[in-house]
Order: structure tokens, then sequence, then C-alpha cells
């Protein structure tokens, strides 16, 4: 009985991320040590130099200033594919076009931020004039775009991410990732190419980018997912393997939400085994909590591990 006892955690100062997380692993309990295991496992993902990544951003993770981790992921070779929502790009196009996001406070008055033109993420606050200047850059990169065949998603992303010079769209472009982003219709983003779209030919094929990503999959000889939140990205990576005859080796869930009430962002990965997603034998963990203080930590800590050899 003695190798499976809990330990402990001591904390000392100047310790590192690894030894935190390590030392979580140590206790295992609960979600600290469903992390330490998340680290175990995305280490491996990454130290496997054949394995294809994909990496899933769903919830308001740019505006709270996770936005820099998956340029840095992307930056340094650790995505292969990302999936994200519509709205995490409008935000990081916005933060690129040196509009901010500033700190606010989740006990307010709404009507008073309305009157003020200002919009409210849970305690983050974004003005209207920040709309209004993505919308003059949106239009210029529109009016660019060519009208002489059908666009796919991610071509339209990486035209974004080719003009700008920061964040997460222009690091994917400068490092030939591509980005999904299966329902930027529910965005700004595909309001304002609607917008667009009324009074100029150019044209998206919204179903075009499900065959590139279902020859990823199918391409894949190994194949990891890391899934911020859940919804259309989870889905989008996942639901990739079907077509193919095998499954994800690897994937790591971070989320807040329960599995209980079977919406899929809470589903758990071993769900995703009876349908054929993950292997029998994958490394699946799923670790419940608030994505803004789990992904960071389980980047430092990985990142270190890896650059120590």
């Amino acid at each position: 009985m003695e190798p499976n006892r809990v330990h402990q955690v001591k904390i000392r100062p100047r310790m590192t991320a690894d030894e935190l997380v390590r030392a979580m692993g140590q206790a295992g309990a609960f979600n600290g040590g469903a992390l330490a295991r998340a680290c175990d496992i995305y280490e491996e993902m990454l130290r496997d130099r054949e394995a294809t990544r994909f990496f899933g951003l769903a919830g308001a993770m740019v505006p709270a200033g996770m936005g820099g981790i998956v340029a840095d992921l992307i930056d340094r070779g650790h995505i292969d594919i990302l999936v994200s929502t519509g709205a995490n790009l409008v935000h990081d196009v916005i933060e690129a076009i040196g509009c901010h996001h500033v700190h606010g406070t989740a006990v307010c008055s709404d009507v008073d931020l309305r009157d003020r033109e200002i919009n409210r993420i849970y305690d983050v606050y974004l003005s209207d004039d920040a709309f209004i200047r993505l919308e003059e850059f949106l239009q210029g990169v529109f009016a660019d775009l060519p009208s002489d065949r059908p666009l796919t998603i991610s071509g339209l992303l990486a035209e974004l991410g080719g003009r700008l010079d920061r964040g997460i769209l222009a690091t994917a472009a400068r490092k030939k990732v591509p980005v999904f982003c299966p329902a930027l219709q529910d965005s700004v983003l595909g309001l304002q190419f609607w917008l667009f779209s009324q009074t100029r030919p150019v044209v998206v094929d919204a179903f075009r980018d499900m065959k590139a990503m279902i020859d990823a999959c199918y391409g894949a000889e190994r194949a990891g997912a890391m899934l911020i939140g859940g919804g259309v990205p989870k889905n989008f990576i996942l639901q990739g393997m079907l077509l193919t005859p095998h499954g994800f080796t690897w994937a790591v869930q971070l989320t807040g939400d329960r599995p209980d009430l079977g919406g899929l962002s809470g589903a758990t990965l071993d769900e995703a085994r009876s349908w054929g997603k993950l292997t029998a034998e994958a490394q699946g963990i799923t670790v419940y909590g608030d994505a803004t203080v789990t992904l960071p930590l389980l980047t430092a800590a990985v990142l270190e591990r890896l650059d120590h050899g």
C-alpha cells in the first residue's frame, strides 16, 4: 500500500511550476492529481515527433488573457492544427490591431455599462470602440479577397493572420498552421463577412475544411488532442477520427462543465472511446476547473520539462 499513499504537499519558496505539479501528483487526489496526470500525457504527446497535435480552443480564453499561451505554443511547434470558436478569434484580432480588454468587475450595473458603450465578459470589459476598429480592419481585408473562387474558412483566417503582426492568427499564418473555425458564423467575424458579402461577390465554402481536417486525422500516424473547454472545437476535432480506422492516442481536456448533464463540453474522454474517437488504449484525462488556472500551470510545467530535456 505504501507506493499508493497520499503524500502531503510541501510548498517552499521559489518552487517551479513543474515542481509544484509533481508535488500535486504525489498527493494524487481530486483535480490536482488529474492535472499532474494531464501534464504527463501532454508531455508525452509533445515529445513524440511523429504525432499530430490538435488543439481545441473554446470559452472566453483570449479575453481572459490566455491567447498568448496559444500563440506561443504555435510558435514552438506544439500545435499542428488549431480549432477555435469564432469569438476567440474575434478577440485575438481585436488585441492584434492594438485594442485591449480591461479589468472590470462582475458585480456591476450592466445597464450602466451599456449606456457607456462597454461590453462585459464576466469581469473583463471591452468598449464599442474596439468593435468599430475591428470592423474597419476586417472590411479592408475582405475588400482584397479573391472573388474568382470560393474560399475556405481556414483560408479566410489565414488571410486575416497574414495582415497581423502578433497574436494567434498572425503566428499561425507565419508558421503555416491551419486554423479551423467551423462555427465562424456564430461570431462578429461571421457577421462582418456576411455584411461584406451583401455587396461583393465573395463566397466561403463552409464544408471544404472538413476534407482537410479528415485528411489530417486519416494521415496521422499518432494523434493527440488538447481540448480547452468543449463545444464545437472539441467535437470538430474528435469527430474527425470517425471516418478513419484509428482514434486519438492522447487526449487532455480542461473544462469546468459537469458530465452528468449530458453536454459535450462536460463529457468525459472515456465516453469518446465508445464512439471510436479515442483508441481503447489511449491515454486520456479530464481536469475539471477554470482553464484560466489549469492551462497556464499545465503549460508552464510541461515546457519546463521539455526545456530541461
